[in-house]
């Protein structure tokens, strides 16, 4: 078993980390793959259909469906990113993870989240022009553009979440090799370092705040002009189509944002009176849940969506 940290012994960089999963549930921790594994295969089935139906059917290559493939695909990178290490450290208990290898999961999982995060304000920016400006819409919002936000969010998102790696990286040694944690979360590795992390603490805090703050503040602005050019329609039919096309976009930001915000809060305000196990716990579901109920909230909701794909999955009658 690795060793707890030590307040006066410190070892140089090790080759790999070993993740506990929840601490303290034991065994009693494999029960939870009955919940997670579920929530993986439904980002997997669930995303994977609606990235085939949005490829196969040409009527959807609109704006609005390409920001939806873009959200599909960083809800399968994010869930794998953690899912499978998950799922093994919970049903085989604590794993060795390479030292390599941890720092690619770190990026991976941040820099995922910050797309998605972006992606939600992409998509709230569409819904704002299409219910504000309707006959501007198709000059304003096209499939090329939509191309050149998704590649500014990825470089963004690239930007701004190499430094946590490196920060990590430039410190040679640490206290111990086990991390208290499922994956390997940025601050979670930080806590093993022998040395000033300061720098690392306030990255990690100004970053989360400035990303999250940016995005919220810019889906709470496009709504609030929605919300304007919705009641200025003259009859309660037309309000209610208006709001209907983007009650989908709604259920996706809250199941996005408040897990993450529960998250947050339990590990900034609540470290002496939440349990651990129920911050690494609140923070999978956080990163889980979104790309298991995405696919879900549209395809139930989206009426082309829908309409296709029960006509790719429901069988067609023989003919003899």
């Amino acid at each position: 078993m690795a060793e707890a940290p030590q307040p006066n012994s410190t070892f140089s960089r090790p080759a790999f980390f070993i993740l506990t999963g929840l601490p303290g549930l034991g065994g009693a921790q494999a029960w939870l793959t009955l919940v997670f594994g579920p929530m993986y295969l439904l980002s997997l089935l669930g995303n994977g259909a609606l990235l085939a139906v949005l490829h196969a059917d040409t009527t959807l290559h609109q704006p609005m469906f390409l920001l939806l493939a873009v959200l599909a695909a960083t809800d399968l990178g994010l869930a794998t990113s953690v899912a499978p290490g998950l799922l093994a450290v919970l049903w085989l208990g604590p794993r060795p993870v390479p030292y390599a290898a941890c720092l690619v999961q770190m990026f991976f999982v941040h820099a995922l989240t910050a797309v998605e995060s972006g992606v939600l304000l992409a998509m709230a920016c569409d819904r704002a022009v299409a219910v504000g400006r309707p006959l501007h819409y198709p000059g304003l919002v096209t499939k090329a553009r939509v191309g050149y936000a998704a590649l500014a969010l990825a470089l963004k998102a690239v930007a701004i979440v190499v430094p946590f790696p490196l920060l990590v990286a430039r410190f040679g040694h640490f206290r111990a090799r086990t991390i208290a944690h499922a994956y390997c979360a940025h601050m979670a590795v930080v806590e093993l370092v022998a040395g000033d992390t300061r720098a690392n603490n306030l990255y990690g805090l100004a970053l989360s705040l400035a990303v999250s703050s940016v995005d919220i503040l810019g889906i709470a602005g496009s709504y609030g002009l929605i919300a304007h050019a919705v009641l200025r329609l003259p009859t309660r039919e037309a309000r209610a189509k208006a709001f209907g096309t983007c009650s989908s976009h709604v259920g996706v930001i809250l199941a996005f944002y408040v897990p993450g915000l529960f998250s947050y809060l339990t590990h900034r305000f609540g470290r002496r009176t939440v349990p651990k196990p129920v911050h690494i716990l609140l923070s999978n579901v956080y990163l889980l849940l979104p790309p298991a109920l995405n696919p879900l909230i549209y395809g139930a909701r989206t009426k082309q969506i829908r309409g296709r794909l029960l006509e790719t999955f429901t069988p067609s009658k023989s003919r003899f």
